[in-house]
């Protein structure tokens, strides 16, 4: 049941929370368990869908932490590993995140977003945080002494939410409340892609343990999804590229989406008996990155911050660990306010620490080159089990793969050294693809 003390017009908090989803219904608790009073607003009502259903085995570990592990393994489809598949290769190529450095987290679970965001915003309130569903924050004024902020939202009936709070944390996710009131959302300058999804059932999936494994098919203009649940629910999404984008014409985003498939012959057969069970949604300028993600008084937290190609399912593990090390941040900084700079600087360094490792390899993934390491893996200087404890998520703890790590940088480079034609025409290719191409076709998705 919802706290909202609705006969209130204004009130005072400590911490306001502005988003329900992974990032906010984590950081919430957290310092609800501290003893602050914590306000979460969050504009749409659970259960509601929501795409980025595939997690990471290092997601097992804070849901551990949160006393949510039980109830998220019933709603989750386990998986094991994760597999690719190249039109420019003969065979597929399978992962076993046990394969990975740390042997101790060998799988994770693909779940329905409406499941699992429920799940995290009950507990929040279980945990003693005021939850306002059905309410959208409208505006934010920061006082001029520092002492935080006053926040107006309103409430989907027309009545009007104020709150006076010392922290303000934006986990508003790509509506990034913050970055546009302070306009400091910029379009990722090294990517630039567009989302097209749908749920189908009845997809042709693996048998055994690795029905649920994740699966990334290659295409000639970007790369799919294929993300089992349960149910026989199985999300299918196209992740492609601004001048494929501008080929929709009058189409429909359902039908690019089926021609789409249609050019991927190993997807197409996987769901030659599939039903589509929902209507089909498409995001665009999918890739951002903020100025910035905090101030003495503030902090974005995932996607509210930036967003990156979901090509290895990053998402909900950075939202979740931001609320982590936010909550920390926070902590300090209202409690002990002289080494309030101190822990924001660490906050920074680790917020951009997920981004950065991830897309290291996310701008590289359609390159030859580098797909032919991620067909044919080799282990030298443990350089493969590295690479799939970062597939795991495995990149915030003490599992010593840097070393390794940078010796698969050495080798990739290397190897563009000496195919210098092909390493040539992967950058040319990757700079047509990312290319800003400005449509009004593109806005309408």
């Amino acid at each position: 049941m919802e706290n909202q003390a609705r006969a209130a017009s204004s009130q005072t908090c400590d911490v306001l929370v502005i988003g329900g989803g992974p990032a906010g219904t984590t950081i919430a608790p957290l310092l609800a368990e501290k003893g602050y009073h914590v306000v979460l607003l969050e504009k749409a009502r659970h259960p509601r869908f929501h795409i980025g259903e595939s997690l990471l085995p290092a997601n097992l570990p804070l849901f551990e932490r949160m006393g949510l592990a039980e109830e998220i393994k019933a709603i989750g489809m386990e998986k094991w590993g994760a597999e690719f598949v190249s039109p420019h290769h003969d065979m597929p190529q399978s992962i076993q995140f046990a394969d990975a450095w740390d042997k101790s987290m060998p799988y994770a679970y693909q779940v329905k977003r409406a499941e699992f965001d429920t799940i995290l915003i009950r507990n929040a309130e279980k945990k003693g945080v005021e939850v306002h569903e059905s309410c959208k924050a409208k505006s934010v004024d920061f006082l001029p002494d520092n002492s935080g902020a006053v926040i107006k939202a309103q409430r989907d009936d027309g009545s009007e939410f104020e709150c006076k709070a010392r922290f303000v944390v934006d986990a508003s996710g790509r509506d990034t409340f913050l970055a546009n009131r302070f306009q400091i959302k910029h379009r990722n300058p090294k990517h630039n892609s567009s989302a097209i999804y749908g749920h189908f059932a009845g997809a042709l999936r693996h048998e055994g343990q690795a029905e649920g494994n994740i699966t990334i098919f290659w295409f000639e203009h970007g790369w799919f999804w294929f993300i089992p649940m349960q149910d026989d629910v199985t999300s299918i999404g196209m992740v492609t590229w601004p001048y494929y984008m501008k080929t929709k014409g009058q189409r429909s985003v359902e039908q690019f989406l089926r021609d789409g498939i249609a050019m991927c012959p190993a997807l197409a057969e996987r769901l030659k008996m599939a039903t589509l069970i929902n209507e089909v949604e498409a995001t665009g300028n999918f890739s951002y990155v903020s100025e910035r993600n905090h101030g003495s008084n503030y902090l974005l937290l995932g996607d509210a911050y930036a967003f990156i190609d979901p090509v290895f399912s990053s998402g909900v593990l950075l939202a979740m660990n931001s609320g982590v090390i936010g909550a920390e941040a926070i902590d300090t900084c209202l409690k002990t306010p002289a080494e309030a700079p101190a822990a924001l600087k660490r906050f920074d360094e680790l917020m951009k620490h997920g981004p950065k490792e991830f897309s290291w390899f996310i701008y590289r993934v359609t390159n030859p080159i580098m797909r032919d390491f991620f067909m044919h893996p080799k282990n030298i200087f443990r350089v493969k089990e590295a690479m799939l404890s970062v597939l795991a998520g495995d990149i915030f703890g003490k599992t010593p793969i840097w070393r390794s790590i940078i010796i698969f940088k050495v080798i990739y480079y290397i190897a563009n050294i000496i195919q210098p034609r092909r390493a040539f025409m992967g950058w040319k290719r990757r700079r047509f693809n990312i290319r800003r191409v400005d449509d009004p076709a593109m806005t309408s998705v």
